[in-house]
């Protein structure tokens, strides 16, 4: 796989049927390791290694967005439940544009996040969201 905009990590990987798969360790199994989930899994392991526990990680959850069921790819829960860092990973091959800012955009209307990140592994963007007058301000570092 791609070297990523991360620092280097040790994942299990195992083959089955000519394709690999990755271990999670917050979903407690083997995932098909595709482009993003590649990823999805960076994203995890650098929470983890930055002292998020495991257990304040939710990855692959279904939410309902205008009465669709979507899937968010990372988020990082508060103590008391609410939703402290939303993560929208996206493939290295994709490019981070509107639509993608705009798709996290609508899932964190249900999720009231208090940080956002969009990362295709390579470019990574960060925002502080202010949910009462529904803006976003850039900034520079991981929010943790």
């Amino acid at each position: 796989m791609l070297k990523l905009n991360f620092p280097n990590f040790e994942f299990k990987l195992k083959n089955r049927d000519n394709k690999t798969y990755i271990f999670d360790i917050i979903r407690k199994k083997f995932i098909l390791l595709t482009p993003e989930e590649w990823v999805r899994q960076h994203v995890v392991s650098y929470l983890i290694n930055h002292g998020v526990s495991k257990n304040h990680i939710g990855v692959e959850k279904k939410i309902i967005v205008n009465k669709l069921t979507k899937r968010f790819d990372v988020v990082v829960f508060k103590r008391d439940g609410s939703v402290k860092l939303l993560v929208e990973c996206k493939a290295p091959n994709i490019r981070i544009d509107q639509k993608v800012f705009d798709q996290t955009s609508i899932y964190n209307k249900n999720l009231n996040s208090e940080f956002m990140m969009i990362t295709n592994g390579l470019v990574h963007y960060f925002f502080k969201v202010d949910n009462s007058s529904k803006t976003y301000n850039f900034i520079k570092d991981f929010p943790l």
